[in-house]
């Protein structure tokens, strides 16, 4: 019994050593720059999480928490983009908008009035920062309905019932409307909050401002325009403005707060196309275009320093014709005004059903062959702007396709270490 005890712990502390061995990486301050390794969280639709098994199910949803953070820190990521407002609602304790329905099943259904059994945003960034990971909170700022949700899924105390002024309806859905002062204030209120009641490394914004458009249909603001146009007699240009004030706004509100939280965009791809804008445009032919479509001038909030970073959602493969990886790397690590590149990658686009591949032409044949993604990681390491990259969403990364968890933690990431969030 003895000697096989001695064997046993000299078996023990051997694994131990070799795990140890295995597990050594360089420190993160002897690199170049440090990469930021982040992953989407979409609560909308119940994309991610809660899984539809969990809504209501506060202990399931909170081991569902833990499996994903386990996960994202065993494959050395250090920042999660979590969707908290996705249909001006609270995946938290908020007394200005109703609780989720992607978290209880109807908006308001049950964990109100404080009876919440616990709150998931103070939960997800005390597991998170235990980790070392960040948690940059996503807040989509003017939809109200959406990801199957309609107008009869909102609640009867929400502030689409209080004030229906503040809202229009544009195809099926509803919409703050942008053009109002009231509207900007109540956004800055929400952040408000959120800033002040928790701590988060940053707020996030994705490209859901004005809405992309409907053939044949004009967004219903016109009335707006014509009642406040605030020395502008172009819709478009006053669209702009509308979203540049909001920006600038929202930048002030956490500032103020907290000046060391971060305020943080992901927006389409492209900003204008070569075409569009010879002088300043990328040689892409997106039939999107943030600018002109969304309202976004992102170039200005950077040159005006209102954002801290920009992580442009680059959905698509090296090589694609009318929008190029490579190019609109190069592209946004030439126009930041000094600030951070986070680039928005897409694993959801990786194939891993053979027959599938097998069909993809052109350059698209990329995303059934190990591995796009590793191999636009790869490239974002060699541009000395870009500080790394965010995937979109996170249950492609667990679902592992085409080996994707295997590359990350075995080979590309291998060589950097979890770094702990700075606490303030």
């Amino acid at each position: 019994m003895k000697i096989r005890s001695i064997l046993g712990v000299a078996l023990l502390v051997m694994a131990v050593s070799i795990l140890h061995a295995e597990t050594q990486r360089i420190p993160e301050e002897t690199l170049t720059q440090p990469e930021m390794r982040g992953a989407w969280i979409a609560t909308v639709a119940n994309i991610d999480w809660p899984s539809k098994a969990a809504i209501g199910d506060a202990d399931l949803q909170q081991q569902e928490m833990i499996a994903m953070l386990d996960t994202l820190h065993a494959l050395r990521f250090n920042m999660i983009v979590f969707q908290v407002r996705p249909t001006a609602d609270a995946l938290y304790q908020s007394k200005m908008e109703p609780v989720s329905s992607w978290l209880v099943g109807k908006q308001n259904g049950m964990w109100t009035d404080g009876s919440m059994p616990y709150d998931p945003l103070e939960f997800t960034c005390y597991e998170a920062h235990k980790r070392g990971i960040e948690v940059h909170v996503w807040l989509n700022p003017y939809r109200v309905t959406g990801g199957g949700m309609t107008k009869a899924d909102i609640a009867d105390d929400h502030v689409f019932y209080r004030h229906p002024e503040w809202f229009v309806k544009y195809g099926k859905q509803y919409y703050f409307n942008p053009g109002l002062d009231e509207v900007r204030q109540w956004l800055n209120d929400v952040v408000a909050d959120i800033v002040e009641r928790y701590d988060v490394d940053a707020i996030h914004f994705d490209d859901y401002f004005y809405p992309y458009r409907i053939a044949g249909e004009e967004f219903p603001d016109a009335k707006t325009f014509e009642a406040y146009p605030r020395g502008f007699d172009n819709i478009d240009d006053w669209r702009r403005n509308n979203t540049n004030l909001v920006i600038e706004e929202l930048h002030r509100t956490i500032k103020e707060r907290k000046p060391w939280v971060e305020f943080g965009i992901s927006p389409f791809g492209v900003w204008r196309n070569e075409k569009t804008d010879p002088e300043r445009g990328s040689k892409t032919k997106a039939g999107v275009q943030n600018y002109d479509d969304l309202y976004a001038d992102i170039l200005l909030w950077l040159e005006m320093g209102w954002i801290d970073y920009v992580a442009p959602q680059l959905y698509w493969e090296i090589g694609k014709q009318v929008a190029d990886y490579e190019i609109l790397l190069n592209w946004w690590s030439e126009n930041l005004y000094g600030k951070k590149l986070y680039v928005g990658v897409a694993p959801y686009r990786l194939e891993p059903n053979a027959e599938k591949a097998a069909k993809l032409k052109g350059t698209a044949k990329a995303w059934g062959e190990p591995n796009e993604i590793c191999r636009q990681i790869r490239m974002n390491r060699k541009n000395p702007k870009c500080s790394g990259c965010i995937m979109y969403p996170i249950h492609s990364i667990m679902e592992n396709p085409l080996g994707l968890k295997d590359s990350l933690r075995n080979k590309l990431y291998l060589e950097y270490v979890e770094t702990p969030t700075t606490k303030k």
